[in-house]
């Protein structure tokens, strides 16, 4: 008795799911109307969120995280290096985002992803301006010797909002970081100290301890779609690809603006917009750092 029932349900479900394909912008807006999104999400509100720590084990700090279905993977190397004549008493920190064809169906096996070189330099603007790093920290031995921080993130699901999910892995496995101890050989050379030889070589004078690196104000970022008189916060791919005016604002922890960007859409974007933009974010940070700080304290427990 059940079965008539059910397939007008089934025909119900591939005329909106062809409507979907064939008219996404009136579909979205449709949903816009009532204030909702196909997901079922307030237009102010992101996705679940997750940060987990010490992802990889063979990483100097690492974290993956989920932001949706978008999920990025970061790890850190650290490796010993001279530093520059501008800089003796600093360190430095290289960051490549990566975006293998696993992430999406867009991006294909042998051609990279053209979107892969703009987000590593938005990353490494965004972490170099925001100061949450002071690169003295990773200074061993001033004019001879200093830290390189390889930090490579991952893209392992494209679902939009890629910045945000990739600052967000990048800062956690920055908080995770653990510096390697190390200590000067008889040649002078810089040398690490494994845990297990650290008691024999006790009386070698060790430069850097093993430790965590300090962070100031954490940046975190929200990309919001602006259409309309619509605000949508932590957009889906699908949405990015329907609706094109979009608005990635990166604060710190202190709410100072670090960043803003705008790769496409109209060239104007109302003022007040880029205000609500901002009051978002912040409301965002401010859920981010507590995710963040949780999964720091998960890690001490552990």
């Amino acid at each position: 008795m059940g079965f008539p029932d059910a397939s007008k349900d089934l025909s119900s479900e591939m005329e909106v799911d062809a409507f979907r394909r064939l008219f996404p912008l009136k579909y979205f807006e449709r949903h816009l109307a009532e204030a909702i999104r196909p997901d079922g999400r307030p237009l102010g509100k992101a996705r679940d969120t997750t940060v987990v720590l010490g992802a990889v084990a063979s990483a100097n700090g690492s974290a993956l995280v989920k932001i949706g279905s978008t999920t990025m993977l970061t790890a850190i190397k650290m490796e010993v290096m001279t530093p520059s004549l501008e800089s003796p008493d600093e360190g430095c920190i290289a960051i490549d985002f990566h975006m293998p064809p696993i992430c999406s169906p867009i991006v294909r096996p042998g051609r990279p992803a053209e979107a892969a070189p703009v987000i590593s330099k938005q990353l490494s603007d965004t972490i170099s301006s925001s100061g949450s790093i002071d690169l003295k920290e990773l200074s061993l031995v001033t004019g001879k010797a200093a830290w390189m921080a390889y930090l490579d993130v991952y893209c392992l699901d494209a679902d939009g909002a890629l910045f945000d999910a990739a600052l967000l892995s990048a800062v956690a496995a920055l908080s995770h970081l653990q510096i390697p101890a190390v200590a000067m050989n008889d040649d002078g050379k810089i040398v690490l100290l494994s845990e297990d030889d650290g008691q024999k070589k006790a009386q070698e004078p060790v430069n850097k301890e093993k430790r965590n690196l300090t962070l100031r104000s954490i940046p975190f970022s929200l990309t919001c779609i602006l259409h309309k008189n619509y605000i949508l916060v932590d957009p889906t791919a699908e949405e990015e690809s329907v609706m094109e005016t979009v608005v990635t604002i990166a604060l710190d922890t202190s709410g100072q603006l670090v960043s803003l960007y705008k790769p496409g859409g109209p060239v104007l974007a109302f003022t007040s917009a880029i205000q609500d933009c901002v009051a978002l974010t912040r409301q965002r940070v401010k859920e981010l750092k507590g995710i963040l700080e949780e999964a720091n304290s998960t890690m001490q427990v552990e």
